[in-house]
């Protein structure tokens, strides 16, 4: 049986009206064609899940790129324009379900938003945007152009060589797509910073001491990620994080029956 891996949902309108949990194909197409896994969609609401029972029925987590932010309460500080939208519900299921895997060992992949929400429920501060900071490039989508043109690859990547990253990638320097507004400040103080843009925007991260998988990153992995050389090993070594946490649930399983 393939590992099932829970891929965190966003409020959505559809026209405006209907109310939906909803989440990128792209993150699916990844988590199958390359991971190895089955992916389903986790209602970011309180009211219907709870952090105990996601981590009894799943294998690993992504927290994956969203239009709306994490509300900047999370960090101490005060809600501006500047900081966009909210999904607080995501924030309170996502913050906490971060803080739980990190805790047990439960393997998750934090991917733009989620990223940050890594960031955030380590003890990080956010920017609200990254673009009005001196020497920083803009890291925001392209307005225009195809989906293609919106997420080709923008820049490099530089990662600690010897490190995890480097150990996935095979390599101390990689190119990314770019699709975001915010970005770390202050890292909190079990962070730990593996990858920079040449503009010196944080890209990588994991926590420090965990006891299981908790590579993330700034840039959007799952686009191409069949195809391309430095998300295909990412969502590799994910998949196999997965499978290692699989067995070892269902032995626990077994031995409970």
């Amino acid at each position: 049986m393939r590992p099932i891996i829970g891929v965190i949902g966003n409020q959505h309108l559809i026209n405006d009206q209907y109310n939906v949990q909803a989440s990128g194909t792209m993150n699916c197409d990844a988590l199958v064609n390359v991971a190895g896994c089955m992916p389903l969609i986790i209602p970011s609401n309180p009211q219907h899940v709870s952090v105990e029972e996601l981590q009894a029925c799943f294998d690993g987590f992504v927290f994956t790129g969203a239009r709306a932010n994490v509300h900047p309460e999370e960090y101490g500080e005060a809600e501006t324009e500047a900081h966009g939208s909210f999904d607080r519900g995501r924030d309170t299921i996502s913050l906490a379900l971060i803080r739980a895997c990190v805790a047990s060992g439960q393997p998750f992949l934090g991917i733009c938003r989620g990223f940050q929400e890594v960031a955030v429920a380590m003890g990080s501060s956010l920017h609200p945007e990254i673009r009005d900071l001196p020497g920083r490039d803009n890291h925001r989508m392209p307005p225009d152009g195809t989906l293609e043109e919106k997420f080709a690859l923008r820049h490099k990547v530089m990662v600690s060589e010897g490190g995890p990253f480097h150990q996935v990638f095979g390599a101390t320097e990689v190119m990314t797509n770019t699709l975001h507004g915010q970005g770390i400040k202050v890292a909190g103080p079990r962070v730990v910073v593996d990858g920079h843009a040449p503009d010196g925007t944080i890209e990588a991260i994991y926590i420090k001491d965990a006891p299981g998988f908790t590579l993330s990153v700034q840039w959007h992995p799952e686009y191409n990620a069949a195809n391309d050389p430095t998300s295909r090993p990412l969502f590799e070594a994910f998949g196999d994080a997965a499978r290692a946490w699989n067995m070892r649930r269902m032995g626990r399983s077994l031995k409970s029956a």
